[in-house]
């Protein structure tokens, strides 16, 4: 069975940062991409950030230069660092792996998500 769990989310001050990190089990994705979406109260879930098997990487306009993607393919983890926090970064963030670069609408597994909430 596949599973993607993610962790590290919590509450944290505008301004702050916060590690999202996500665990695969039940197969390998070290040849594919892998990523991280949101999903903020009455809004639709909103990719990211993408990286790719070689450690290409795509980010959100409203997250570049704020948050980090990195994997690390031994520990099958996807890790998402996210700084100086707004706000509006307020979401269920997910984990997601088994996809193709730009075509966010099929998704192969989806972890459970975790929450982040940036108190202003």
């Amino acid at each position: 069975q596949v599973q993607l769990v993610e962790s590290g989310g919590g509450l944290v001050q505008a301004g702050g940062s916060l590690r999202l990190s996500c665990a695969a089990s039940g197969r390998t994705f070290s040849r594919n991409n892998m990523g991280w979406f949101r999903q903020a109260p009455g809004k639709e879930r909103e990719f990211v950030a993408r990286i790719g098997w070689s450690g290409g990487t795509d980010y959100a306009d409203s997250v570049k230069g704020r948050f980090t993607i990195s994997r690390d393919n031994a520990k099958s983890t996807v890790y998402l660092q996210m700084n100086s926090l707004k706000p509006e970064d307020t979401a269920v963030y997910y984990c997601a792996a088994d996809f193709l670069r730009g075509d966010y609408e099929n998704i192969g597994y989806w972890g459970q998500g975790t929450q982040v909430t940036v108190s202003s």
